[in-house]
């Protein structure tokens, strides 16, 4: 089967003929329709995250949003079957640790970053092998076509566990977004559908004027006004959930300083070269407002059926964030467009 593997560092991704996988006892083997290219894939494109010894290697296959049908299962799976719809969360747990049981599989001590690491090829290919299937897919709703629920794959689901389980929005908070990106957009979108008020902020015009279309309320450009004191303007004091949503070291600390007394900042973005995985913070703006500082990393797999009820029940279409649809050859141009924010919304691999 065809497969983008990473070779070299920044350098272009390399179609190659790869064997087909097949699923261990207890694993699946997924025909991947779609899957999306994400930030994250930029990340381990460039060959960051050496500061915490998690530098993805080449020879890995990349790609962690992905969408299909089952193809193959192992003789211990019961509950998935062949020719089943799902969706592949990219945080692979183990179902038998604490933090799986309590449902938080997300951050599975055991568990595999799909598309990251040796052990969990990716899906920028036309097939891929999932552990612990019964535990680890998600049987997709027939509403949501492999297109659209790769869209959800990783920006989306990380956005709604970063404004749900995290920041518990409620309707009537004021939510800032910084950064609209794919995530970035993904968390204007649900946090209009929750009721929330959402300020946009982004030095890219068609990125905030796509954030309007999504339901921002307001919009912030850093090149044309200071971030926290619009923000602080426009609600009376600051905002009562912040979301950055990009990681570079302006926008965390511009997160935290547009908060509310005891408002909650978020940190979904990672960082990069500049910060090398740390940000100075106001700590004592921390302590003296009762402010508090939640990370948030992709959504338990136990949220799914949370998510799709929220997608049914309120119209939302993550299938308007799509921007594009490429084929496997496109996605190491598309990675390259990253260095600059030369991206626009999701774009999402569909011809394999």
């Amino acid at each position: 089967m065809q497969a983008a593997v990473l070779t070299e560092h920044e350098e272009p991704l390399e179609i190659q003929e790869v064997p087909e996988p097949e699923p261990d006892p207890d694993g699946a083997v997924v025909d991947v329709e779609a899957c999306g290219v994400c930030r994250s894939d930029w990340h381990a494109w460039k060959g960051h995250g050496e500061w915490a010894g998690d530098a993805v290697p080449e020879g890995q296959t990349l790609g962690h949003e992905p969408a299909g049908t089952v193809t193959a299962v192992g003789e211990n799976v019961e509950r998935i079957e062949v020719g089943d719809r799902v969706v592949v969360p990219f945080s692979l747990g183990d179902g038998t640790c604490h933090q799986c049981r309590t449902g938080h599989s997300n951050v599975c001590p055991n568990g595999l970053a799909l598309g990251f690491e040796p052990d969990a090829q990716g899906a920028f290919a036309e097939q891929v092998a999932v552990p612990e299937a019964d535990y680890n897919l998600v049987e997709l709703p027939e509403f949501l076509s492999p297109r659209d629920a790769a869209a959800l794959g990783c920006r989306y689901m990380t956005a709604y566990n970063a404004l749900v389980n995290r920041g518990q929005v409620t309707g009537g908070d004021w939510v800032a977004v910084h950064g609209c990106g794919g995530v970035g957009l993904s968390a204007v979108q649900i946090a209009d559908a929750l009721g929330a008020r959402v300020i946009a902020v982004d030095v890219d015009e068609d990125a905030l004027e796509r954030a309007t279309d999504l339901g921002a309320q307001l919009t912030v450009n850093p090149e044309e006004e200071r971030v926290v004191k619009a923000i602080k303007i426009a609600t009376d004091g600051g905002v009562d959930v912040s979301i950055d949503a990009l990681g570079i070291a302006e926008t965390c600390r511009n997160s935290v300083r547009c908060l509310a007394i005891r408002g909650d900042h978020v940190q979904v973005g990672l960082t990069t070269d500049e910060e090398r995985g740390e940000v100075s913070l106001p700590t004592d703006r921390i302590a003296h407002m009762e402010l508090s500082v939640h990370g948030s990393r992709g959504m338990p797999q136990t949220d799914y059926e949370n998510l799709f009820e929220l997608i049914e029940a309120t119209e939302l279409d993550p299938g308007a964030l799509v921007t594009r649809e490429l084929s496997l050859s496109d996605v190491s141009d598309r990675l390259a467009a990253m260095d600059d924010y030369s991206t626009a919304g999701v774009e999402v691999v569909t011809d394999f």
